[in-house]
């Protein structure tokens, strides 16, 4: 398959994912007021999503040797369209959150078979060309969904499901389904037992999980931040946030050059300790929605460049096990979710904001603590420092 059409089909599946995943975070405070519950509460919905979508993850290396990543992206689709629906249509807080099991499967679906996708499907030589493009679909679903849900949000939070999860996924299952399925990949079977039992992809799937936790913690209270802090309507809202998604469409294109470095482990940990540091001011010091907007898009140039930095490492080192190191990744991600709205929401309602922003900043610490550890690449080999 063509490296242009592959990176245009998984840049829409993983836009579709990030419709799915970003739905909610313009419009947080009104669904706590349509719904009579509180912003903290309101945040717990992408816990249940991020615990479905976990566990779908780490299933997915099984599926994927039965029925190929093509017809996964396919049910992926499917599935987070059906959640998209339930979710809009959802009478009480109670069915909304149930409606959020099916939008963490089909996110997790999409988001681990994509980027698995972008290794098997091109040359190595085209893969983090092929992934850079992909992951830009999730900064690209912030730019157009963002104002665009903030805006339907003005009458009601319903419509944004509607108008963008939903439509997404039926455009997303459509190109899949209209492209010709590519040669099965040369090593398909390095299962979830291998790659755990790798040192190296441990490590980085630990790294990760903290990683994410962190930068998602900030996603899914920013919006709330902006509106509680500023009184932001949710059309503004809607738009700052989308000038973050910018930002992090620069930083995967300004740290693309430096993905493929021998060792890119030392980059990672400063970008998460310069992250972490960030997130801690953002909770903390709040003197006018400018210097808030502009620390906000700080942290988002800073993610792009790490995400991007750190799934290229992952399907560098995972070899063999690259369906199953991409399957963790998502786990990663939406795991990420649990413990960024968890913690976060904790946090938030004992110690607010800058709560927030102590809790989020230590899970960033740990993941630049996990990689500057010692480890092997491989049993009985050494590997090499990352300082």
């Amino acid at each position: 398959m063509k490296e242009r059409t592959v990176s245009a089909v998984l840049f829409l599946c993983l836009f579709a994912a990030q419709l799915g995943l970003i739905a909610l975070a313009p419009v947080l405070v009104k669904v706590a007021g349509d719904l009579g519950v509180s912003t903290a509460t309101a945040g717990q919905l992408r816990t249940i999503a991020g615990v479905a979508a976990g566990f779908t993850a780490l299933a997915l290396p099984a599926a994927t040797r039965r029925l190929g990543l093509r017809q996964l992206l396919l049910f992926g689709a499917a599935v987070l369209g059906i959640g998209s629906l339930a979710s809009a249509t959802a009478p009480s807080f109670a069915l909304l959150a149930v409606a959020q099991v099916p939008v963490g499967v089909g996110v997790a679906v999409l988001v681990a078979t994509a980027t698995a996708a972008a290794a098997e499907w091109v040359s190595p030589e085209a893969r983090t060309r092929v992934l850079s493009w992909a992951l830009i679909g999730n900064p690209a679903a912030w730019i157009v969904g963002m104002p665009l849900i903030g805006l339907l949000g003005q009458a009601t939070w319903r419509y944004g499901w509607l108008a963008l999860p939903l439509a997404a996924a039926v455009a997303a299952a459509i190109a899949v389904a209209r492209t010709p399925a590519p040669a099965p990949a040369a090593t398909p079977n390095g299962g979830l037992g291998a790659a755990l039992a790798d040192p190296a992809l441990r490590r980085w799937m630990i790294a990760e999980l903290a990683a994410y936790s962190g930068w998602i913690g900030v996603l899914v209270y920013a919006g709330a931040l902006l509106t509680e802090s500023y009184g932001t309507s949710p059309a503004t809202t809607g738009v700052l946030l989308a000038l973050a998604a910018a930002a992090f469409t620069a930083g995967n294109f300004v740290f693309r050059r430096v993905a493929d470095t021998e060792d890119p482990r030392r980059l990672l940990v400063r970008l998460a300790l310069a992250m972490a540091a960030l997130v801690a001011l953002l909770g903390a010091v709040r003197p006018a929605l400018a210097v808030t907007v502009v620390v906000l898009d700080a942290v988002s140039f800073l993610a792009g460049g790490r995400t991007l930095i750190g799934s290229a490492y992952g399907l560098r080192i995972g070899h063999e096990q690259r369906t199953a190191a991409m399957a963790v990744r998502a786990a990663a991600n939406q795991f990420g979710y649990f413990i960024g709205a968890a913690t976060g929401g904790a946090a938030l309602a004992v110690r607010g904001y800058a709560g927030l922003g102590v809790v989020l900043a230590l899970l960033l610490v740990v993941a630049a603590a996990t990689l500057t550890q010692p480890r092997r690449e491989r049993a009985g080999s050494p590997a090499p420092s990352p300082s």
